[in-house]
């Protein structure tokens, strides 16, 4: 006889149990002869070895229909015995890009050669470079690899930070607490969060210190181990912030830079530590740079024209 308890985590057991319990029941149903208790985020099995890991299996492929549909029916549950139809399992190949299913089941997706190589780049490297033009998805696709590096249990903690404000990052001068002075400046990083956790869960996430969304000047002192940790806006640290922030790195730590180095805010842009980082560090064994171009714009079509025309009038400058 096998005991297990299947705890339901980043989920709402309403959408795997149903209204009145039907959709867990009639899961139950196909398990006479297994002992089932569902109550919360637990559901206690107790039964052959046999059952309890094909009921611990099946409710995997509930929850990964759930991410793609906004609800689940009866049908999805009695789809997971006919052999001819297992849902859970149809699209796997259509599904090899995608990182993370967001909210109402969005998949969030590699949707380009680079965003690509920023995925496959994850799992060989500790620390990653992501430079390249505003649209093109580099932090983005790092919040989702982050994401679903926290669901997966690879990391305890998902830190997100950038440069506050310009250089100085001069907090004091503005009004309100310290969250609502961030708030102006993190706002991109709370918006790609927010398409990829229901909001009651990130903010319990957030309140827990699971999820922390702090300006670069907050990292200094603090040893982050077993953390998926984001800087962005990165071309607006100097050089000396760049390696404050770097060594930063603890045990089991992943660790992603991102910025556009032709949108630099420093009062000198000489100032800029994100290039001169990135060149130094570079050829180091665990240590990856990746490219983006125009080419991986995934914003409105407009936005690639506007690259083009802003980078035509810097050379036209320069020449």
């Amino acid at each position: 006889m096998t005991e297990k308890t299947i705890l339901l985590e980043e989920i709402d057991p309403l959408d795997i149990y149903g209204v009145n319990n039907r959709l867990i029941n009639l899961l139950i149903s196909y398990f006479p002869k297994m002992s089932v208790a569902a109550r919360g985020s637990e559901i206690k099995l107790k039964g052959s070895a046999s059952d309890v890991k094909t009921f611990e299996n099946k409710i995997s492929i509930l929850k990964e229909i759930r991410m793609r549909k906004s609800r689940l029916t009866e049908d999805d549950v009695n789809s997971l015995f006919d052999p001819a139809g297992v849902k859970g399992t149809e699209s796997k190949e259509e599904d090899k890009d995608v990182i993370v299913f967001g909210n109402e089941g969005k998949t969030i997706r590699a949707r380009t050669k680079n965003q690509r190589k920023l995925v496959e780049s994850y799992y060989k490297n500790d620390l990653i470079f992501a430079i390249g033009p505003a649209g093109t998805g580099k932090t983005y696709t790092a919040i989702a690899l982050a994401v679903r590096a926290l669901k997966n249990k690879e990391v305890k903690r998902l830190i997100l930070t950038r440069p506050a404000v310009e250089a100085g990052e001069r907090l004091g001068f503005l009004p309100g607490d310290l969250r609502e002075k961030l708030d102006p400046y993190l706002q991109p990083l709370y918006d790609a969060l927010r398409d990829m956790l229901p909001s009651k869960k990130l903010e319990l996430l957030m309140e827990e210190g699971v999820i922390q969304i702090a300006p670069l000047a907050y990292m200094r002192g603090r040893t982050l181990e077993s953390a998926f940790v984001i800087l962005d806006e990165a071309q607006n640290t100097t050089f000396g912030q760049l390696k404050m922030f770097l060594t930063r790195m603890g045990g089991n730590s992943k660790f992603v830079v991102t910025g556009d180095a032709t949108q630099i805010d420093l009062p000198k842009k000489s100032d800029s530590g994100l290039l001169k980082g990135a060149d130094l560090l570079g050829k180091i064994n665990g240590v990856c740079r990746i490219d983006f171009t125009k080419d991986d714009i995934v914003r409105h079509k407009l936005v690639t024209k506007i690259v083009q025309a802003f980078d035509k009038l810097d050379e036209e400058g320069q020449s």
